[in-house]
Parts: structure tokens; sequence; C-alpha cells
């Protein structure tokens, strides 16, 4: 069998959330920044994510993180989470199965009971301390990219549920935060496709009606995500983050919940050194506290610290046959959803 190349993945998940590593055999993505190695994957030739992460080698639910060479003498390891859609600049639950596949795997080296690791990313460096014992990376804790809110209450016309009070916040990549019960729904795993479709149908208006715009990276200029929210008690928050084309983060999703502690930060329900514990829709928990206070261009920020596990389950060996007619993947609405059009 002839085939090239061979991309050799680890199999993790954080919470129930799939963030398999691709730990070697990814051709060189060009640009002198992650953020420009991301636009590159994301506006000049895409072929590498939509192998990995769409069938008959991939699902929907799932995300690849690609460990790219080094272009920071400050960092560990560099990586870009690759997804459905497109290639992502930051996420929580990728970040801590990245952490746990290095030192597990043995390219970083891992010192008992904690391990350091600087993470590269597009949104900026991540510095992560993992809890180590037995060869095992039992939790990690991150440090998350300034986070900051963009606007509070924004008012949302919706044909479905009339006006929607939205809150814009950066946490390391952009989220609209909804409260749940204003679309009717609670966060439970009966009612995860009514989420994910009301999610992606929020997120298309959202595009077309709210611009954004991160003050420093000029490539962060779209709301990516909606999460759902609701809260069960004080410093608990249930929350559901939803993703293109149409499905739920089985994590508690680390972004989001920095994105949401920056509005609790905003509207001075936490502060410095305060934490918010978030469960997602299948109960996995993560826990956001506020580490310092920042700024960000003009605005004032906060560094999050957030807090989970995550598990490797297996590996992974991928080849591609020369000719394989389905080298760049594909979707169908059947497992995919009716929103598959949105993927390009």
């Amino acid at each position: 069998m002839q085939a090239t190349p061979a991309l050799e993945l680890w199999k993790v998940h954080c919470q129930g959330e799939q963030g398999h590593v691709l730990m070697s055999g990814a051709p060189e993505i060009p640009g002198g920044t992650l953020l420009e190695k991301m636009d590159h994957l994301n506006h000049v030739d895409d072929r590498l994510r939509r192998f990995v992460t769409r069938e008959p080698r991939a699902h929907l639910a799932q995300s690849v993180n690609l460990l790219v060479d080094l272009v920071r003498a400050d960092a560990d390891a560099g990586f870009i989470v690759l997804q459905a859609d497109r290639a992502h600049p930051m996420s929580g639950s990728n970040c801590i199965c990245v952490v746990t596949a290095l030192l597990e795997s043995g390219r970083v080296a891992m010192q008992e009971p904690e391990t350091i690791v600087r993470l590269d990313t597009p949104a900026g460096l991540i510095v992560a301390r993992a809890a180590c014992r037995g060869g095992r990376c039992l939790s990690v804790s991150l440090e998350n990219v300034p986070c900051f809110v963009e606007a509070l209450d924004v008012a949302l016309d919706t044909r479905a549920w009339g006006t929607l009070r939205v809150d814009i916040a950066f946490g390391g990549v952009y989220y609209a935060l909804v409260d749940v019960g204003q679309i009717g729904l609670s966060i439970a795993p009966a009612q995860a496709r009514a989420l994910a479709e009301a999610g992606i149908a929020i997120k298309r208006q959202l595009a077309r009606e709210v611009q954004v715009q991160h003050p420093v990276l000029a490539s962060l200029s779209e709301i990516a995500y909606v999460m759902f929210r609701q809260e069960e008690a004080p410093g608990v928050v249930r929350t559901c983050t939803t993703l293109l084309p149409g499905r739920v983060d089985r994590s508690p999703c680390g972004t989001g919940s920095s994105a949401n502690l920056a509005v609790n930060f905003a509207r001075g329900r936490v502060r410095e050194g305060d934490g918010i514990l978030s469960r997602s829709i299948i109960g996995g928990e993560f826990r956001a506290e506020v580490s310092r206070i920042t700024v960000v261009g003009d605005r004032q920020a906060i560094v999050p610290r957030v807090t989970g596990s995550a598990y490797v389950y297996g590996r992974e060996t991928l080849f591609q046959a020369a000719d394989d007619p389905f080298a760049e993947g594909f979707v169908l609405s059947d497992t995919w959803g009716s929103q598959v059009d949105l993927l390009g």
C-alpha cells in the first residue's frame, strides 16, 4: 500500500469533548506566527483540516489539534485547533487535551508533582500548570489569554424568540452568551439538538447584525460561538456552547467559561481571586477563576485560570492514498444536521 502522508494522532477527550492531538506527519504550515499559520489554513489551503476533521476519517463531535513547529522561544509547543468549519485560535478543552498528550507521550518532559507547559496559540501564549503523578497528567490549570467584554445586553430581535438580550465577550475567541430561558429551553441532554439548532440560528443572525474586532489581533473579527447558560446556584453555571454546523460542546468549554467569567467581572459579580464552577450539558466540570486584571488595547480585561482534566484513550494513524476520491472529506445532513451548507 502506498499512502502519504502518515499522520499520527493521540486520541484524547476533555470531560467528554474529543480533542485529538496530531502529533506528527503534518506538512509545514506557512506563516511567521501561529495567527498567520491559522489564516493560511482558513484562507489559502484547508486540505489538511478537511482531511482530519470530516468523514470518512472523522465525525462531527470532535476537534483535531495540530501541533506546529515553534515560532517563539518562550513556548514549549504550539497548536492550532482544527474543527469542521475552520481553524480556530484557542479552545480551553483542546488546550487541556494538548497538555495531557504532550506530557503523557513524553514530548514535553513531565515533572511531578507539577509541570509548567507554555503553549503558543494564534490567540497568544497560554501558561498551563499540570498536576502529575505516576506518569499521568491528572489535571491542567491554564492561564488563558486576556479576556474582556465587547458589549452587554445587546438587543437581538429574532423571529422565533422575540427580543433576546445577548452579552458579547472575548474568551480566546468571541462568544455570544445567552441565558437559555430566553429561548424556552433548558441545558439537558434531551434538548441538545434543539439547543444546537437555536445556537446556529442566533449565530447566523449575529453575523449579519453585530460586528466585533479584537483591539490587537486583526484576524479575530467574528463571533465564533453562541453559548447558552443557566445559573444553578450562586457561583455555579450550566453551559452549552453550540458549534457549526449544529452540535453542542460536550465539555463546559474553557474559552466560553472565560468569556462568561469576563461578563460576570464586568457586572461586578466576581472580583480578582473569585471563581465560577461551569458544568456542561453532560455534567463535566471546569473551574474558572479571575487570576489577575489587565488591559488589552483600551479595554479592561481579566486573565482567567481554567482547570479541568483530560484523558488519553487511544492512538490512531491516518494514511492518505494518492487515489482516495474523498481526500478532502465530506459531510452529510443525516449526521451533520441541516446546516451543512454553512461549512462550505
